[in-house]
């Protein structure tokens, strides 16, 4: 049986990302590959409230997404059993992501750099990405292929009451190995095949975390647990924008460089924000969404089928419309919203018409 609010959730989160994705391609920080080329970026002031108001969630919700596939996973072996549930994660997660890296990505980047006038082949956008095979924002079920092919190779996962205790656990586990990673591999570094392994100890840890606490956590997060995400949460994001203000923090793209690694107190402190607020965050998110998030309807649950599509195809559809609005002279605060918000209803528009067209099809046979 599916579940609701999970469903629900799953939806707000991709819509997050491409919107999100949108942003970033404006942004003097960037990290989308629409900031290499773009014609004009955020006013700084903007970008600081932005940074402010959103990028907090930037932190967390990525890891958010390996939660609620954990969740789901030791369950999904066990009734496939490993050599079917392999097989079929490596079609639904190794297809899309080895189509990207060697034929969609360097075309639709290929695409933005002749439309910014940059006069570059096919090949040279291919083997000139840093890092080489990237795959755009698919690099998430690359690694979502990676952690699931381990796990259903390893020792059955017992499912386990998840309590405060574990949560201050795991907390300290992935705060941990994410600065001792970072001296080795710093925050945004490439590595061959875009594995982005400087994210690891969070992703990791969530998937394992969601793998231990099951479909029952899927179905309630405890009111104990509920309550004390939450306010974690909303007390670090309430602190995180008066600290950096004290700090002198104030312009992203000049004061990132000692947070990203290396054997600094700025790296070891976002390394402990980031392991507070995932490990939180998805507990309270998935908690929320069981309390607010409960009702759907035939257009909600076509939401979520369109879901996994909309967030495999998103990276062509921002890249596109970018490259569409470039000629008109509007500043980034306007194109960033439209090409985001066109991008989120193309994405899910093009996962609908997948979806429901192979539901027709299975339905046929």
């Amino acid at each position: 049986m599916r579940l609701s609010a999970v469903d629900n959730l799953k939806v707000i989160l991709v819509a997050w990302v491409i919107g999100g994705h949108a942003l970033l391609g404006y942004a003097a920080i960037g990290g989308w590959p629409y900031d290499e080329v773009n014609e004009v970026t955020f006013h700084p002031g903007v970008e600081t409230v932005l940074a402010a108001l959103i990028g907090p969630s930037g932190l967390f919700f990525m890891g958010t997404f390996y939660f609620m596939a954990g969740i789901f996973t030791p369950g999904s072996i066990e009734r496939k059993g490993r050599q079917r549930f392999i097989t079929e994660r490596l079609v639904r997660l190794g297809t899309p992501w080895v189509v990207s890296a060697v034929l969609v990505w360097p075309t639709f980047v290929w695409i933005a750099y002749n439309g910014a006038g940059r006069n570059v082949s096919w090949w040279h956008a291919f083997t000139h990405r840093d890092p080489l095979l990237d795959s755009g924002s698919l690099w998430f079920v690359g690694v979502l292929l990676v952690f699931s092919v381990a796990v259903a190779l390893g020792p059955p996962i017992k499912e386990r009451r998840i309590t405060p205790g574990t949560v201050v656990g795991m907390t300290m586990i992935v705060a941990g190995t994410t600065f001792l990673t970072r001296l080795v591999f710093p925050a945004r570094s490439g590595q061959v095949g875009d594995l982005h392994l400087w994210w690891w100890p969070q992703c990791l840890g969530m998937f394992l975390l969601g793998a231990i606490g099951g479909r029952k956590l899927a179905e309630r997060v405890p009111d104990e647990i509920y309550r004390l995400t939450r306010n974690v949460v909303v007390g670090t994001i309430v602190v995180l924008p008066i600290a950096a203000a004290f700090l002198g923090v104030l312009d992203l793209a000049e004061n990132a460089g000692p947070f990203l690694g290396g054997f600094t107190w700025q790296a070891a402190a976002l390394a402990l924000v980031e392991g507070v607020l995932v490990v939180a965050g998805s507990l309270w998110l998935i908690g929320l969404a069981q309390r607010r998030l409960t009702r759907q309807g035939p257009f909600t649950e076509g939401l979520a089928r369109s879901a996994y599509v909309a967030f495999v195809v998103q990276g062509p559809i921002l890249l596109s419309l970018a490259t569409a609005l470039r000629p008109l002279e509007l500043p980034a605060e306007v194109k960033a919203p439209v090409v985001g918000a066109g991008a989120i209803a193309v994405s899910f528009a093009i996962g609908w018409f997948v979806t429901s067209r192979r539901g027709a099809s299975a339905r046929s046979s």
